[in-house]
């Protein structure tokens, strides 16, 4: 079945079942490879995407409920990777193996997209669902604050 998706701005048709995960579609039939499998049960946040702005995990998140929508992935956050979430990240140095990382960012870009000066306690409530295996949290936290003030 060919659905038509609109990912980082540009029209996609993929001929995949309608309950096939949008991370598969957009890892494998579209070819953006910076959307990370982790987990596949939504749990990790490797896989966070942003649908109609909102941060969403992809693993579970059929590809027939992304049609008519607005999806970004870490290549279309920023043409150039001068988004502020993505400035920070390198000024704080976040990354460690970097495995999280994809979805790490567009989660803050999501928070930061809804609260624009959050506090540590908003940072680790909006945070908590994507796991770094490497425990930079305290980095990720700074990044967050300083992506805050660059915006």
């Amino acid at each position: 079945m060919a659905l038509n998706l609109n990912v980082n701005g540009k029209a996609y048709s993929v001929d995949v079942e309608p309950e096939t995960p949008l991370l598969w579609v957009i890892r494998d039939s579209i070819g953006l490879t910076g959307t990370k499998f982790g987990c596949g049960i939504a749990k990790c946040g490797a896989c966070t995407v942003h649908i109609d702005g909102a941060a969403a995990k992809s693993c579970n998140t059929a590809a027939s409920a992304a049609v008519g929508k607005n999806i970004t992935t870490i290549e279309g956050l920023s043409a150039d990777s001068k988004h502020p979430v993505q400035v920070a990240w390198t000024e704080i140095d976040v990354p460690q193996c970097g495995y999280c990382q994809s979805g790490q960012i567009m989660a803050a870009a999501a928070l930061l997209s809804k609260n624009k000066r959050p506090t540590d306690a908003d940072i680790d409530a909006e945070m908590s669902d994507n796991v770094c295996r490497c425990g930079t949290y305290q980095r990720i936290r700074q990044a967050i604050h300083r992506a805050s003030e660059l915006a």
